[in-house]
């Protein structure tokens, strides 16, 4: 009954905030068409599989999963869910699952009505996804589910002695498939046993990703033989340090990919420098060669244009957080990055392993890159440290589907 209750004042919250602010009038008005879409787009005569990723962020840990079952069990159909805007937006389109949603509240009429029309014949929820009323009411229907990259701490609720009741939940999951070590002793700790480590899908995402990785004759042409810097999700404090050493140092070239791609911001980022500049979609096959630095300024080429650089810098150190570090580390290149990096496990895992190097000034940012130009044995041993790093902490997908194949076995497709 608490639960429940703090599940409506939640979502009287939300309904409230959707009269004065865009993201939660769009997440209102979704969950408000979630069952009219099932109704007209669930094929009965279809078994499903359901994904559940709160954000975007959540749902590329959950990726690598989705596009192997597809492949290797194309017999199934994909159900993907968010219950973030930020998520949903972004992936509504996304062609590896057959239908996207938003998931309903976890209300409990709610939840037999999701439950009822999508009837999935097995579900996967992505990290921190702990609704009580879905996996109550999937477990009582004797639909496994599984927790896929999740990781617990000490000070999480199921932790604490007010939590006891809550962390029943946990008992639900047919499996919980987790990050590390500390994850499975707390698991323990309160009888939750059905465990196995796995590590992150996130670094068999970017080996995927890497992979995959556009070929961009423009990017390459303006490289030539030079070494490059490529700064990746930058902001204007992080620009502020780069751009002025770039500024004094002839002998290398920059590529940036702003976070904010707005004329606004392109102007100030072009004002800041000294040195000749190209906009990527200005770039032609004749003036691409005669720019010192060429900004991006478009989206959804950054994971690709990391391996074209010798050195990355991943932006947002100075404000909200950095972004993603293993999208440059899988190219086996440094990554240098601000000082708000703590919070990010992956960050603070490759400052121990010399792959990864925080800044806090310009002085700092100065000493590292005056060693790297000069000293490229310093240079491509600290590359190393990176790419290793994401290639020894990759697998968790191999191991996640040794484990869940006997359930494939077990489970008679409809079509």
């Amino acid at each position: 009954m608490i639960y429940n209750l703090v599940i409506y004042i939640y979502l009287f919250g939300v309904k409230l905030a959707a009269l004065f602010s865009e993201k939660p009038a769009k997440m209102v008005k979704g969950h408000r068409e979630v069952f009219k879409l099932l109704h007209s787009h669930i094929d009965r005569n279809a078994r499903y599989i359901w994904f559940h990723a709160a954000s975007l962020g959540e749902f590329e840990q959950g990726r690598p999963l989705i596009e192997r079952i597809r492949r290797e069990h194309p017999e199934y159909k994909i159900l993907q869910t968010f219950f973030s805007p930020s998520g949903y937006e972004v992936r509504k389109n996304y062609a590896g699952a057959d239908l996207v949603c938003y998931l309903p509240f976890d209300t409990p009429r709610n939840v037999r009505r999701f439950v009822e029309l999508a009837n999935p014949c097995m579900a996967f929820f992505i990290k921190y996804e702990f609704w009580q009323n879905y996996l109550n009411e999937l477990h009582r229907k004797g639909i496994p589910v599984y927790s896929v990259s999740s990781i617990f701490r000490p000070n999480q609720v199921f932790f604490r002695w007010y939590g006891k009741r809550y962390s029943r939940v946990l008992k639900t999951f047919a499996h919980l498939f987790v990050q590390n070590e500390l994850s499975q002793q707390l698991l323990a700790g309160i009888g939750v046993t059905d465990v196995t480590i796995v590590g992150d899908t996130r670094f068999d995402r970017v080996l995927d990703i890497c992979r995959e990785a556009k070929q961009l004759p423009l990017v390459k042409q303006f490289k030539g033989d030079a070494l490059t810097l490529v700064a990746g999700s930058s902001w204007g404090p992080d620009e502020d340090i780069f751009i002025e050493y770039f500024n004094q140092h002839p002998e290398m070239k920059l590529i940036i990919a702003p976070h904010v791609v707005s004329e606004s911001h392109l102007k100030e980022i072009q004002e800041k420098l000294k040195r000749p500049c190209l906009r990527y979609t200005q770039a032609t096959e004749a003036n691409v060669t005669q720019a010192d630095c060429l900004i991006i300024d478009c989206y959804g080429l950054l994971s690709s244009i990391y391996r074209y650089g010798e050195i990355s810098y991943i932006g947002g150190g100075f404000g909200v957080g950095i972004h993603n570090v293993l999208e440059a580390a899988v190219y086996g290149i440094p990554v240098i990055f601000g000082p708000n990096n703590k919070k990010f496990r992956e960050a603070q895992h490759l400052l121990e392993r010399k792959g990864g190097f925080e800044i806090t000034c310009d002085a700092d940012f100065r000493t590292l890159m005056d060693r790297f130009l000069s000293d490229r044995s310093y240079l491509e041993q600290a590359g190393r440290a990176a790419g290793d790093y994401v290639q020894h902490n990759s697998g968790a997908l191999e191991k996640i589907m040794q484990a869940i194949e006997e359930d494939f076995d077990s489970i008679k497709p409809m079509i």
